[in-house]
């Protein structure tokens, strides 16, 4: 599997000049499977050049779509993603139960008309709701792809992608060390992440910070270390940054990161739009 960030910031897209190291893009990644298919989980404005990428191979698009939740943030961008204007694109969409209607909304509603110029409806491409992870483990080609409950208000999905050997998991908007929202407690989170070669964690905020913001349904770099630790993990990416952090900010997080991590089996690095890793 190779995975690649085209969204990596978390609330609001934010570009500029400070945030050009590690993106100011919202939530999207992109996971192409051994056998050539496209995974694409969650559609926050990062999908608009990844669509713009996808067109670019000359070939028609045929890909599965796996939606987090369905916060502003995680969906902002599907509007924009250029392939669902065309007539040979194919998407299969899982996730969250209210995905659709997440990725449907910015077009229309039935109390207010006038979001966006393009109805759902007119869209070209073939949209699929396969309504299949919720009652148990996805298969897409060599790949399963099992869920597990995020504590995020309104709820949501993460996901761990597994092909023989390798794991690769994507759990954001996450709130470590607390149960609340009907979500899971940390136990589930380590069993969900043992072993894995690859975790992209929320860490939206500063350990000093998160007493502010219990409840709000993220995580800071030191819990999502904890868990990679307990988790035995290889890679921790640290995941949705904070929309106020700057380029600087995020490298003095990796810097005081890499110091807890060490003497530890782990790397610990934070993702960046366009980097890629191989799992």
């Amino acid at each position: 599997m190779r995975i690649r960030f085209w969204g990596t910031r978390g609330s609001i897209p934010v570009p500029g000049k400070d945030t050009i190291v590690y993106g100011g893009n919202t939530t999207c990644v992109q996971i192409t499977l051994e056998s050539g298919r496209t995974i694409i989980v969650d559609s926050g404005t990062g999908i608009r050049p990844l669509g713009e990428h996808l067109l670019g191979q000359g070939n028609p698009v045929d890909i599965h779509m796996l939606i987090t939740h369905i916060h502003w943030d995680h969906i902002n961008g599907f509007p924009f993603f250029a392939p669902v204007h065309k007539s040979e694109t194919k998407i299969a969409v899982d996730g969250a139960p209210s995905c659709m209607k997440g990725l449907s909304i910015p077009f229309e509603s039935k109390m207010n008309d006038g979001f966006f110029p393009v109805r759902f409806s007119d869209l070209k491409a073939e949209i699929s709701y396969i309504d299949r992870i919720k009652y148990g483990p996805l298969r897409v080609d060599d790949v399963t792809v099992d869920s597990i409950l995020l504590q995020h208000p309104q709820g949501g999905l993460g996901f761990r992608f597994s092909a023989g050997k390798k794991k690769f998991v994507f759990i954001t908007d996450n709130e470590l060390g607390q149960v609340s929202h009907g979500g899971r407690n940390a136990n589930d989170y380590i069993s969900f992440c043992m072993d894995a070669d690859i975790l992209v964690h929320d860490a939206q905020y500063l350990p000093e910070e998160i007493s502010g913001r219990r409840g709000w349904g993220h995580s800071d770099y030191v819990a999502a270390i904890n868990l990679a630790k307990k988790a035995h993990v290889k890679r921790l990416v640290l995941f949705h940054h904070d929309p106020y952090r700057t380029d600087a900010a995020m490298s003095e997080i990796i810097i005081r990161s890499q110091e807890l991590a060490a003497g530890l089996d782990l790397v610990v690095d934070a993702a960046k739009e366009e980097d890629e890793l191989v799992c």
